[in-house]
């Protein structure tokens, strides 16, 4: 038998068996609950550039707030 073939062999085998069990190994760890933060704070990465602050009462006029709040009425009735 030559090189390739043994090695063909090989990576048909075990190498794809070793694969497999990487890739479930990865999934069980994605979906530990130790995780949880983790993919919790994945998710929030669309809303990181989002100014929201709970407390404003937008009543002011250099409100922040009431400004953003505008803009996006603005922009969803467009």
């Amino acid at each position: 038998m030559d090189t390739y073939s043994i090695l063909r062999e090989f990576a048909d085998s075990w190498v794809l068996l070793a694969m497999i069990c990487f890739f479930i190994a990865v999934i069980i760890w994605a979906f530990l609950p130790s995780q949880r933060g983790a993919r919790h704070d994945a998710s929030l990465i669309p809303f990181d550039n989002d100014v929201i602050n709970n407390d404003c009462s937008e009543n002011c006029e250099t409100c922040k707030c009431k400004a953003i709040l505008s803009n996006f009425q603005e922009e969803t009735n467009d």
